[in-house]
């Protein structure tokens, strides 16, 4: 599943929840599928995360790789 698609999905269990309309049942399930849903959408930022490296043009000429500064949440 994509990222975007995910994403998608658990802001839609998460309007689900807010509504206040479903038994605590149907509560409990929601929590599971945006549980996984947030847990997927995390592995699949953390994946693009690591992806990311930048180009940096050493002094002869040829190319290394630098890996992308990432923010932290205290940033």
């Amino acid at each position: 599943m994509a990222f975007e698609e995910a994403l998608t999905k658990l802001e839609g269990v998460v309007e689900s929840m807010e509504s206040g309309d479903l038994p605590l049942e149907s509560l409990i399930a929601k929590y599971e599928e945006g549980m996984a849903l947030a847990k997927a959408c995390q592995q699949k930022l953390a994946e693009a995360e690591l992806k990311i490296q930048q180009l940096e043009k050493a002094a002869g000429g040829e190319l290394k790789l630098k890996p992308f500064p990432l923010e932290t949440a205290e940033d």
